[in-house]
């Protein structure tokens, strides 16, 4: 439909949509009236995924389903969108912010020859126009910033946009456009092996715990991981403990890593780098323990605790467990 507002779907690979579309798929309907429609590049939807969808508040769901999509690289799926996009003229185009996603929206921006408003805090219709609030060195500020033309492309920080009420019954539309795929080129994935870690993951859950350079090494962090299997906490590290090859990259947060905005976001030994503050000073309430009462990280936190945390864990992780089963 011309002038909706659609929601790139974010999925987890396996046929379901991730919950922080329900967020995207919120606020869409809120700046559009309800006229909010998804798209999902997929190779395996599934029919309880659609209903998500649907329950959610999109009206109707374009269901690009081919073998090419998985797994995912952005020369196919921006060709595709952009495609769609230029025979059915949405109005917006929004998505969460996740790793594939800020590549396909910048890769989708520069096809459709309009601008991208990447990590959003803030959506406001005013009149006619979309009105964006992002933040700006390192986080330090927000701007506000505007499209010359329309669809405006946007990606939606998670657990900053009240997610949409599923509604029972509530169902969409299906289509099932064609896309022209590009011809084969490079085959740069081989093999994908999925990792897991048995916690949330990181950009959507509501307890982060972050592990830094006062970890002192990689076999510290299952500390961090017994401590997030008792609360469903996901474990995220800083830039220093990755660079220093103790976490995998996925696990960075921070400005060259994963942005959140959790409920509570706990740091251990991170010392609060401008580059890690980027990506967390949005957080509900931030908890800081470190050994250094100078740390820049107490200067944001809503609680701080200056002492080692190779005690401060471990007693929390039992008297965690001590209320839980009561």
């Amino acid at each position: 439909m011309a002038n909706a507002f659609w929601c790139v779907v974010e999925d987890d690979r396996k046929g379901a949509p991730k919950k922080v579309m329900a967020e995207v798929i919120g606020e869409a309907a809120r700046l559009s009236g309800g006229e909010v429609e998804a798209v999902w590049l997929t190779d395996k939807a599934t029919d309880e995924g659609v209903k998500q969808l649907g329950e959610w508040g999109a009206r109707k769901v374009w269901l690009l389903e081919n073998a090419a999509f998985a797994p995912y690289r952005a020369e196919v799926w921006a060709p595709a969108i952009a495609e769609l996009a230029k025979a059915q003229s949405p109005r917006a185009i929004l998505a969460p912010v996740t790793s594939r996603q800020r590549e396909l929206m910048a890769r989708l921006a520069a096809r459709l020859d309009v601008g991208l408003a990447a990590d959003c805090m803030g959506l406001a219709m005013e009149g006619d126009r979309l009105i964006a609030t992002r933040p700006v060195y390192a986080g330090k500020l927000l701007a506000k910033m505007a499209w010359a033309k329309t669809p405006w492309l946007a990606t939606l920080r998670p657990n900053v946009f009240k997610p949409a009420d599923a509604v029972p019954g509530r169902a969409a539309a299906v289509e099932r456009p064609t896309a022209s795929l590009p011809a084969a080129a490079l085959k740069l994935v081989e093999r994908r092996e999925e990792v897991s870690t048995g916690l949330p993951e990181l950009t959507e859950a509501e307890i982060v715990l972050s592990g830094g350079r006062g970890m002192k090494g990689p076999e510290n962090y299952v500390i961090l991981e017994e401590l997030g299997g008792v609360i469903g906490a996901a474990v995220g590290a800083s830039r220093a403990a990755v660079d220093a090859g103790w976490r995998p990259h996925r696990f960075q947060i921070g400005q060259t890593g994963r942005t959140i905005s959790p409920k509570l976001y706990m740091g251990f030994g991170v010392s609060g780098a401008i580059q890690h503050l980027a990506g967390m000073r949005t957080s509900k309430v931030i908890v800081a323990i470190n050994k250094d009462p100078e740390a820049p990280i107490f200067k944001i936190a809503d609680y701080g605790i200056v002492a080692d945390l190779f005690e401060v864990v471990p007693a929390l992780t039992q008297e965690f467990k001590r209320l839980l089963e009561k």
